[in-house]
């Protein structure tokens, strides 16, 4: 339901773009297209209720209703989309003599009349459609026995939001996790218990127990603990529920031997038998630590124990699984423990509860500690139905009403503890779902594209989520990248997703998504026909239904390839995802009539197997996003510069090179490229770019150098310099006249060597340089002589300070200069008139 109204939404202001002035339209179109969008108004209206409640609790009627409205949205949108794109056209080439530019424009005349013409016939057969479903319905009549008070929850408004700091503390550093030192002592103690004999041997120790229960939690910290001075090589991989096994031993390889995984250069083509093998002979004279999490079944765990040689040096393995019968299978040796993970006790559910809602000074108020220890004994000591339900109750970082906490505690029915089970925790994870905006809902969904497990890139998600219109600001100044951190944010706070790699300013740069979680939205999304996922282990693809999203993430064989291209089943996907595992199949892109999403990032599809012709990319002309990072794509055609409507380009980890026809688009706002990429003259051209990193420049390239400042729309730029020695070349003076135009630029970051530089200053947070990401490095400025840093006291203590100056010392004692260090002071907050 929540999809039909984010359809509805994002559809609407392109539907008002449509009938707008610009375009002209035969006046009975431009009627049919107003009665769409004053019904498409009142669906939304109907929808907004319907959405705010679970599914579970609305009548099959509306259910029925609700799914017609959204695939009715999807086709109008396809039609209007498919007109915009016919009328716009693909950019002409600038180079086109006078004849023919004319005969091209006469060609265009005749395209745009006959996109009229069938942008008549198909708005009247969906209007007909429209008029059915509303008659079936009878004028999306508000659908019975929806609760008033329930919509209420659901229309939260999303606004600027960033991680909330009480999540730091619970994902941030080990030591701030609760509940888990004494097993972790525990589990520790028992892998190096025994005589010498049995502690030379290799020992396998299984950690057991349901969903939520934080096993790969545990697991995490005793991997760490086990540290690098104790074992020769470690490692930690995660299987999953439908596992790539060839994947799992690669990455294994990839951890345990990276110089072997490098030299074999085809080891993506390796089968199983030869990656065992080169395991065992990588393993077999060594002592190691490898955490294999997340096992599912005996077959799985079979296959890559037969990597695990034995060199009775006194290696370890750890492994999590939720099936008792699997961890009997990981433990056959007398030697080896089956670990049966515990619910926290009461004392650490509680400490886990208020770390998440309440700040640390003020802790449970009086009228709030009963209720709480109520919901607390219905949590049944599970980590994650605890801090589901906290994330629940903090709401925006505010703590919610007394009445709503009864309300939720109502709601839980039996618990956890009273054999609850699977149901009652989906239950739970729920409440947090059908309580966020519509369009946060949809963002959510979105993820279930994404294998289990996935470390899934902020930056990736956010850019696919503005590629596909799910980000809508609510005026013309919004930037959507802002706004999609800000959703970001507010689905870690919500416990809804796991922040991964927190930085010193408390920013993730990527996340996870619970399995059980994911469970949850992956259900939410095949009912809703959000995403297909292609999974011949699943047993097939649901054909019945149009697919709009498709997650190519296991191979799909001949067969169900063959289906798909001689079928209409690819004639209404929008998205197309392939991951790395999948990469032995793919379909042709000339199969697509409305794609905006193709991301093909790390797949290896130009190897001697498998090779991907982008020939007729030029066709996709709703393409918004292309992800081609780490493909090893040597080329992209001319024809890319037909694509008006493409948004976002990222070629990085490629040896790509660009054609000159990719300055022709004008809605780029992201791209990506390597060093190694060549980059074409006219960038200037694309001035909607906000984002433009791994560009090399320099002398070799004045003229780009120069170009960078008509990019006024930028707000990150990250380059790799290229500068000459020679004074008389001045493509330094060039860099910093462009620099100067950049008002808007928010990130900079420049690689690369200035040998003529004398003085420097810039200015960063102390505790940024404390943090250990911090660089410092000097080496390509060999004529520096004067450096003025200023430093930001802000959140830094005295200490602090004087740690950073003494970093800042040592960093330039290798210079052969010796450069004099002036260092300054300051609070961000000075400003206002306080002192650092």
């Amino acid at each position: 339901m929540e999809f039909a109204m984010g359809a509805i939404g994002s559809f609407l202001p392109k539907l008002g773009e449509l009938l707008g002035n610009e375009y002209t339209l035969q006046k009975s179109v431009r009627r049919d297209l107003e009665y769409l969008q004053r019904e498409l108004q009142s669906m939304q209206a109907a929808l907004s209720v319907v959405a705010a409640v679970p599914r579970e609790q609305l009548q099959e009627l509306d259910r029925l209703w609700a799914s017609d409205v959204r695939e009715l949205s999807q086709d109008i949108e396809d039609v209007v989309d498919t007109y915009l794109v016919r009328i716009e056209g693909p950019a002409s080439d600038p180079k086109c003599g006078k004849f023919k530019g004319l005969l091209v424009k006469m060609a265009d005349l005749r395209k745009k009349f006959r996109a009229r013409h069938q942008l008549g016939t198909a708005i009247k057969d969906i209007k007909d459609q429209v008029k059915e479903v509303a008659n079936r319905d009878e004028r999306y009549r508000g659908p019975h026995g929806v609760v008033a008070s329930l919509t209420a929850g659901a229309a939260t408004r999303v606004t600027t939001c960033t991680v909330d700091p009480r999540l730091i503390a619970l994902y941030g550093a080990q030591k701030n996790i609760v509940g888990i030192a004494d097993a972790k002592a525990e589990v520790m103690a028992k892998l190096f218990e025994g005589d010498d004999v049995s502690r030379r041997q290799l020992k396998i120790l299984s950690i057991v127990g349901f969903g939520g229960l934080g096993k790969t939690t545990l697991a995490n910290a005793v991997y760490s603990e086990l540290s690098a001075g104790q074992f020769d090589r470690r490692a930690f991989v995660t299987v999953s529920r439908n596992p790539d096994v060839k994947k799992v031993l690669r990455d294994l390889l990839y951890e345990l031997d990276n110089p072997k995984f490098c030299e074999l250069s085809g080891a993506t083509l390796l089968d199983e038998r030869q990656l065992i093998d080169q395991l065992r002979s990588s393993l077999h004279t060594i002592r190691y630590s490898i955490v294999i999490d997340d096992l599912w079944d005996v077959q799985a765990w079979e296959t890559i124990r037969y990597a695990m040689a034995d060199s009775h040096c006194g290696s370890r393995i750890i492994t999590t699984t939720r099936n008792l019968e699997v961890s009997k299978a990981c433990c056959s040796s007398n030697n080896d423990i089956i670990y049966n993970m515990k619910p926290l006790s009461d004392d650490d559910s509680r400490i886990l509860f208020h770390k998440r809602i309440f700040p640390s000074e003020t802790g449970c108020p009086h009228e709030l500690e009963q209720v709480s220890r109520e919901i607390l004994k219905k949590c049944g000591g599970v980590p994650l139905a605890i801090i589901t339900i906290a994330s629940h109750l903090a709401g925006d970082q505010h703590i919610k009403p007394k009445d709503e906490w009864d309300a939720l505690l109502n709601s839980i029915g039996r618990g956890l503890t009273r054999g609850g089970g699977v149901e009652e925790m989906r239950r739970i994870l729920s409440l947090s779902y059908y309580d966020i905006h519509y369009n946060l809902k949809i963002c959510l969904l979105y993820l279930s594209i994404f294998p289990e497990d996935t470390r899934i890139s902020k930056d990736r998600l956010i850019r696919r989520w503005i590629a596909e219109g799910f980000l809508q600001g609510e005026n013309h100044g919004t930037n959507l990248i802002d706004l999609g951190e800000s959703y970001f944010n507010t689905l870690i706070n919500r416990s809804m997703i796991q922040p991964v790699g927190i930085n010193v300013e408390g920013r993730a740069r990527a996340c996870r998504v619970h399995d059980m979680m994911l469970d949850l939205i992956c259900d939410l999304s095949s009912e809703e026909n959000f995403v297909t996922i292609l999974d011949v282990i699943k047993g097939g693809t649901p054909f019945r239904r149009k697919i709009r999203r498709m997650s190519l993430q296991k191979s799909i064989g001949e067969l169900t390839a063959t289906r798909l291209v001689h079928t209409s089943m690819l004639e209404h996907v929008r998205s197309f995802s392939v991951f790395s595992s999948a990469a032995n199949q793919m379909l042709p892109l000339s199969s697509f009539q409305v794609l905006r999403v193709l991301d093909l990032e790390g797949c290896s599809l130009w190897s001697k197997s498998h090779h991907l012709n982008l020939q007729s990319i030029g066709n996709l002309l709703h393409l918004r996003y292309l992800g081609l990072r780490g493909t090893s794509a040597h080329e992209l055609p001319r024809e890319i510069g037909k694509l008006q409507f493409l948004q976002i380009l990222d070629v990085r980890r490629t040896w790509v090179k660009l054609p000159p026809s990719v300055v022709w688009l004008g809605d780029l706002m992201c791209l990506y490229v390597s060093p190694v990429v060549h980059v074409p003259i006219g960038l200037r051209n694309l001035t909607s770019l906000e984002e433009l990193t791994g560009l090399s420049v320099g002398c070799y390239c004045v003229d780009i150098v120069k170009e960078l400042g008509h990019l006024t729309n930028l707000r990150t730029l990250d380059i790799c310099w290229r500068g000459s020695e020679r004074k008389e070349d001045h493509e330094d003076q060039a860099l910093v006249e462009s620099l100067h135009n950049l008002r808007n630029l928010r990130s900079f970051e420049i690689r690369g060597a200035m040998p003529m530089v004398q003085s420097l200053r810039f200015s960063f947070r102390v505790l940024d340089i404390l943090s250990g990401d911090f660089d410092l490095s000097m080496r390509n400025l060999p004529s520096l002589e004067d450096i003025y840093i200023d430093h930001d006291m802000k959140k830094a203590r005295h200490e602090d300070r004087e740690r950073a100056q003494d970093m800042m010392s040592h960093a330039l004692k290798g210079h052969p200069k010796r450069p004099s260090l002036h260092p300054s002071f300051h609070c961000e907050e000075d400003s206002d008139g306080s002192e650092a």
